[in-house]
């Protein structure tokens, strides 16, 4: 089983479009895929027609795997489950704050899913907490949603930074441009910028479409709805990247 997390500080870069769509190539592909949404805004579940939980039910997600299993729900598309998101999500912190090995509770939580499944998918919410560190040691991947713009790639500077101080292994970093328009000329030079200084930049390139938007108004992938156009190919094209990345790093 392979853990994958769609993560950046920054909001609105595309990471929640990210998971939506690797989740459900993953499926397409025979994987085993499980999606969880750690946001409490609840968009994962909201594009997959899943409901959130209506009542807070603190405490379960970091306690026992039967408590874990019952919240997981099916989609509409075979091979892929959704764990929704929770108002009482947003507070991760206190919650792992009173546990021990606070930071590694949710790889414990998620390593008793083994047996389920062969890919986890974590839509991350975008700041830097005691969450986030438990994101960073869970996941064998951590995809970073770029766009190409000095305040995206501030941010990302600074969550390298965050690695390099806290310990945590920078491999695991891998970025990709999001949002990108070609026919803008600060995109293009941003992007030819930052893969020459971050040899990691995977080479599968989002870009900006009116289609991906689309997905709130569809309430599904946009590989789904419109598998051939080019911009659900890209998702389709970035996670046969990231799977051959994981692959060679068995």
């Amino acid at each position: 089983m392979k853990v994958v997390a769609s993560y950046s500080i920054k909001g609105g870069v595309g990471k929640t479009a990210a998971s939506v769509n690797l989740a459900y190539a993953a499926a397409k592909a025979g994987n085993e895929t499980l999606l969880i949404d750690l946001d409490p805004q609840g968009a994962s579940s909201f594009y997959f027609r899943v409901d959130t939980h209506k009542k807070e039910k603190k405490g379960y997600f970091f306690t026992k795997k039967n408590k874990l299993l019952k919240h997981i729900k099916g989609s509409n598309y075979k091979g892929l489950d959704i764990l929704p998101a929770n108002l009482s999500f947003r507070n991760f912190d206190i919650m792992l704050n009173d546990m021990n090995k606070s930071k590694k509770r949710l790889k414990e939580i998620i390593g008793l899913l083994k047996d389920e499944y062969d890919l986890i998918i974590l839509d991350c919410p975008p700041n830097i907490n005691l969450l986030s560190e438990n994101i960073f040691n869970a996941a064998d991947m951590i995809i970073v949603p770029v766009i190409p713009t000095t305040l995206s790639e501030r941010t990302f500077e600074q969550l390298l930074e965050f690695f390099k101080n806290n310990h945590y292994d920078k491999k695991k970093i891998r970025p990709f441009f999001s949002m990108a328009q070609s026919n803008n000329k600060l995109h293009k030079q941003t992007i030819k910028d930052m893969e020459r200084r971050y040899p990691k930049f995977l080479k599968s390139i989002i870009g900006f479409s009116t289609e991906i938007e689309r997905m709130g108004i569809h309430r599904e992938p946009v590989l789904a709805y419109t598998a051939k156009n080019c911009s659900a190919q890209a998702y389709r094209t970035l996670f046969n990247e990231i799977v051959t990345i994981l692959a060679k790093n068995k």
